[in-house]
């Protein structure tokens, strides 16, 4: 009689060999579940409420507006509350008479945004009272875009007093340094910068902290001092290029003001170079035509 071979497994013993069989899954618990739901949300969600409520072009009632234009403590409702208002103004809307008194006062803001806004909202309805006058006053202002600003919206007004301001838009901003000192730091020539941006530290002597430098306009760094680099008080530490908004604007109030003296600042946009876009080439070609064509004798 023959003998099958045993093929089966001793779960017992010394010699025995225990089944191996696959790890029963663990499972995820309801709150565990919600949990990660819930971080899932949050990491979606936070950066929509801080976008929503940092977008001027969130719509604002009669009452926030209101409200917004006297919030000192945040100067960013102030300039959203100017930026809905002058797009009421720019479509006629009456009812937007009513905050213009606010617009007066705000010429005076200690904050540079929050007056560089207001100067350009008064430029949105010529027939607003103080607003001429008000921009005039603006242009001895201590900032250079409240000053471009306020002569832009002069413009609008038929007065060219702030020329020789829109001509200092398209030239480059150049930064001295306050203080006598070593850079520590700096960014890169070539690098896009916004208002206020940060371009260098300056270790002046004597102080324990660095100097902050930063940019007066928004553009593009042409130069600055790299680090290591020993630079004295009131020596020129930076120079940024004017962006290509503030140029356009500038181009196109020139267009309508602007003075065979001027042409030298106008000529260079006319290049054509990577970083001047057609539109603005084009703009000052045409800038260049309508001074000479008023000016001819």
């Amino acid at each position: 009689m023959s003998v099958q071979p045993d093929f089966s497994v001793s779960t017992s013993g010394t010699q025995g060999l225990e089944t191996v069989g696959p790890k029963p899954k663990r499972s995820v618990s309801r709150t565990q579940k919600l949990l990660f739901f819930a971080t899932g949300w949050l990491i979606v969600l936070m950066p929509f409420l801080f976008w929503w409520n940092t977008w001027f072009g969130r719509h604002l009632s009669d009452q926030q507006l209101t409200e917004y234009l006297h919030d000192d403590k945040k100067p960013r409702h102030i300039q959203h509350a100017l930026v809905q208002l002058g797009d009421r103004m720019s479509h006629n809307d009456a009812a937007a008479k009513q905050w213009y008194p606010d617009l007066l006062r705000l010429a005076a803001n200690p904050i540079e945004e929050v007056r560089n806004t207001d100067a350009w909202v008064m430029g949105q309805d010529t027939s607003g009272s103080g607003f001429h006058d008000t921009l005039l006053r603006m242009l001895q202002d201590s900032s250079p875009m409240v000053r471009g600003n306020a002569a832009l919206s002069l413009v609008r007004f038929g007065d060219a007093t702030g020329r020789l301001q829109i001509v200092a838009l398209l030239e480059p901003a150049h930064i001295t340094a306050p203080a006598a000192g070593q850079i520590v730091d700096a960014d890169r020539p070539g690098t896009a910068i916004h208002q206020d941006g940060l371009i260098a530290k300056l270790a002046a002597t004597g102080l324990s902290q660095p100097i902050e430098i930063r940019s007066p306009i928004p553009g593009r760094i042409r130069s600055v001092a790299q680090a290591g680099a020993n630079v004295a008080a009131g020596a020129e530490l930076a120079a940024v290029d004017p962006g290509t908004e503030q140029v356009w604007e500038a181009l196109r109030a020139l267009y309508l003001v602007g003075q065979p003296d001027d042409l030298p600042a106008i000529r260079p946009y006319e290049r054509d170079l990577p970083d001047i876009s057609n539109d603005v080439r084009q703009q000052a070609i045409e800038t260049e035509k309508a001074i000479n064509a008023r000016t001819k004798p």
